[in-house]
């Protein structure tokens, strides 16, 4: 094992080294509110497509995806794959959208305040925060628990470290901080994902062995046409689309790329990008499986499907793999994280104005601040108290498929009113409930409601699919039946910059 002393000096150097980074590269630029939160027209082709695959690659990569890997197959690592991809390939069309209706936005809560109104607005920024809330909670537990396998690092020091260090870079520099420390950090870790498949592969004695080795304790996870498998792959890519698409990291970077054409091109490479790397990322699972001891069922104490990336090293790499590892899942849990505390920071500085009276731009700023510490301490605290990375993500992503289709319709139909959004999120968010197997206990003990609910399918296809596709229909149905024609202007009208006194004004046409 490697020690303990080693594991917490490695963490300390990297987390001081791009802290620096950070803080030298962002100094003198912040000088206002809408500095820090929007970095706005700052990054061109490469540096949008970098931040666009860090942000999305935490060490959730290391955890969540083996996990789905190792317990549902090869049908769940494509599933994963690509859940991950369309969410950018979406953006790559709402990108452009999105800069042409409401050109001086910052965040999606402030669209859903200007296009739905209060109720509307009130739910997709609970959705919103609380998914984010969650993967910043899920890459501190998924750090901690990494490190205190291989090195027997209290996991408790690991999220101090990493969320103090990720914090103070963060609150100092803000989006352009991270945009900056993502590019360096893209860099680095799709390299260091290659080499360690690579490795994996020949440690293990090549393609031949390795699939041997999972034939034999398995040969269901090798079976495309597994049916488990393909019902958990497809829950994944509903999920998965679902919550990044309200998701506020992509609505940042969507106004900190230069124009509307390096959105698109950003996207699209970040497709292709972040589908790979997590195919690469889920398939490690499936090489656990056949080559470390791995338990797969969730009920077990002996559960370690979500670290199964760092048992298969312990069980087949020698040590200096295993640090080599440990400095990837660090790049890896610091270019989301403090992704994540910029886009919660935003949010919230976002719709400041329209909250108090007139705030001077001090106010604004050190209002992101004391919420980006706030979501530290917290994320810190529930990261001490989790244990599945995979399914921590879950509550969150179903709330993310009721809500997603319903939200982002709007910027295109000038039908939808928020009473109709609303209703339809809320009828998704109830038929995924209803087959949700995490709270299938506790809803069905509901007196006449319980004896009447299908059972939940532990594989989430039916909640997560049902929900998306029950709002997306819903949707449809109230927009076609209702009366109103909602201009589209407007949203660039009410929204405008943190600071300017007043909108830029203009037309925006259809």
């Amino acid at each position: 094992m490697v020690t303990t002393t080693v594991a917490l000096g490695l963490t300390a150097a990297t987390l001081v080294g791009f802290t620096a980074l950070g803080l030298w590269y962002s100094r003198g630029t912040v000088g206002s509110a809408e500095d820090l939160i929007t970095a706005r027209n700052s990054a061109g082709n490469g540096r949008t497509t970098a931040t666009l695959v860090a942000s999305v690659m935490g060490v959730w990569i290391l955890l969540a995806a083996p996990e789905a890997g190792a317990s549902f197959g090869i049908a769940a690592v494509v599933g994963y794959a690509i859940g991950e991809a369309l969410p950018m390939l979406a953006y790559s069309k709402l990108g452009p959208r999105i800069r042409k209706v409401i050109p001086a936005g910052h965040s999606l809560t402030e669209y859903a305040h200007a296009r739905y109104g209060a109720a509307m607005y009130a739910f997709v920024l609970v959705v919103s925060s609380l998914y984010m809330f969650v993967f910043v909670a899920a890459e501190l537990t998924g750090i901690a628990g990494a490190l205190s396998l291989v090195a027997g690092v209290p996991q408790w020091q690991t999220a101090v470290l990493v969320g103090g260090f990720v914090l103070l870079y963060t609150s100092y520099g803000g989006l352009r901080a991270s945009i900056f420390t993502d590019s360096i950090q893209a860099v680095l870790i799709l390299p260091l994902l290659v080499v360690a498949f690579a490795g994996a592969t020949f440690t293990l004695g090549g393609a031949g062995a390795i699939h041997e080795g999972i034939n034999a304790a398995n040969p269901a996870l090798l079976d495309p046409g597994f049916v488990p498998g393909l019902q958990f792959g497809l829950g994944l890519a509903f999920a998965i689309l679902g919550a990044e698409l309200i998701n506020q990291t992509w609505w940042q970077r969507i106004y900190a790329a230069k124009d509307s054409r390096t959105i698109e091109r950003g996207f699209r490479n970040a497709t292709i990008a972040n589908g790979l790397i997590v195919f690469l990322a889920a398939l490690f699972g499936l090489v656990a499986a056949g080559n470390a001891d791995i338990v797969t069922d969730v009920t077990s104490s002996s559960y370690n499907a979500d670290v199964a990336f760092f048992v298969l090293l312990q069980a087949a790499f020698p040590e200096w793999t295993v640090l080599a590892v440990v400095l990837l899942a660090l790049l890896l849990v610091m270019s989301s994280v403090d992704t994540l505390f910029n886009a919660l920071a935003s949010i919230v500085t976002a719709d400041l104005p329209r909250l108090l009276a007139d705030p001077a731009d001090r106010e604004l700023k050190l209002g992101a601040r004391l919420l980006t510490v706030v979501v530290a301490v917290g994320a810190v605290y529930v990261s001490l108290r989790a244990r599945s990375v995979l399914r921590l993500f879950f509550f969150a992503d179903l709330l993310g498929t009721a809500v997603a289709f319903p939200l982002l319709y709007g910027l295109y139909s000038k039908r939808l009113t928020g009473g109709g959004a609303l209703v339809s999120s809320l009828i998704g968010l109830a038929v995924g409930l209803a087959y949700f197997p995490d709270f299938s206990a506790l809803i069905r003990s509901i007196p006449v409601l319980g004896g009447v609910l299908p059972a939940a399918d532990p594989l989430y296809l039916t909640a997560f699919g049902g929900a998306f596709l029950t709002s997306t229909i819903t949707t449809l149905l109230v927009a076609r039946l209702a009366p109103g024609e909602y201009d589209h202007s407007d949203l660039a009208a009410e929204i405008r910059r943190l600071d300017e006194p007043a909108a830029d004004g203009g037309e925006v046409s259809d």
